[in-house]
């Protein structure tokens, strides 16, 4: 006689992870993620995951990398301090977090860390080509797909490097200091990135940066009159 089948059941072990807010855990499952704040959606790329230590402290995850459900936020000053200010990440979190005072300045370090090293990645794989008269030569070639231009770079310099330039992407992340220092070199005011995964990463870094410092991330170069008409 054979045994009766009994219906399947699935188990779900016991961890110690915080349970999180429905909604936030069907997004972790698609290509998008949802803001616990505006509820808009957007790519994970340019928004903020946070995970919650065992502590209950509320953890940064900017490489999107640590186990467990997370937390995402829009990559806005004013949305994270929503956030604090309304105990969004106790809601997601369904219990108490302790939300560092120094989040936002935590975050802009983390952020702009990310930014050299991946203009350090983008120079040890030779996307990356930097000084006036190299990098303009990459742009003119229309092999340019990121410019980066020293935040404290002469305004002037700065425009005569892009003169004639139409539809490139421009970011003014860091310090012509902190620019240099990628390249071996006391400052560098200009840098090209070529095509590749490296710029695209680089550039949604930058737009979040922007977004948590609340300073421009990125324009579109677009020539001048005069320039167009040459």
């Amino acid at each position: 006689m054979r045994a009766s089948r009994r219906p399947y059941r699935r188990w779900r072990l016991a961890t110690s992870e915080p349970e999180l807010d429905t909604d936030i855990e069907e997004d972790e499952r698609g290509p998008l993620r949802r803001c616990i704040v505006t509820r808009e959606q957007g790519e994970r790329a340019r928004m903020l995951r946070f995970g919650i230590a065992p502590d209950r402290t509320l953890v940064p995850d900017l490489a999107a990398r640590l186990p467990g459900r997370g937390i995402w936020l829009s990559a806005r000053a004013d949305v994270i301090e929503t956030a604090r200010a309304r105990g969004a990440f106790a809601r997601a979190a369904r219990g108490a977090v302790t939300v560092p005072s120094d989040l936002c300045s935590a975050l802009q370090a983390g952020l702009t860390r990310r930014v050299v090293d991946h203009l350090g990645l983008a120079r040890r794989a030779g996307q990356a080509v930097c000084g006036f008269q190299k990098a303009r030569e990459v742009l003119a070639a229309g092999r340019a797909a990121l410019v980066v231009q020293a935040a404290d770079g002469s305004a002037d310099e700065r425009e005569r490097f892009l003169s004639g330039a139409r539809g490139v992407v421009v970011v003014r992340p860091i310090s012509a200091a902190e620019l240099g220092a990628v390249f071996g070199r006391d400052h560098v005011v200009h840098a090209v990135i070529t095509p590749g995964r490296l710029a695209a990463t680089l550039a949604a870094d930058v737009e979040r940066l922007a977004g948590v410092s609340g300073q421009p991330g990125m324009i579109v170069a677009t020539p001048k009159d005069d320039d167009a008409r040459r």
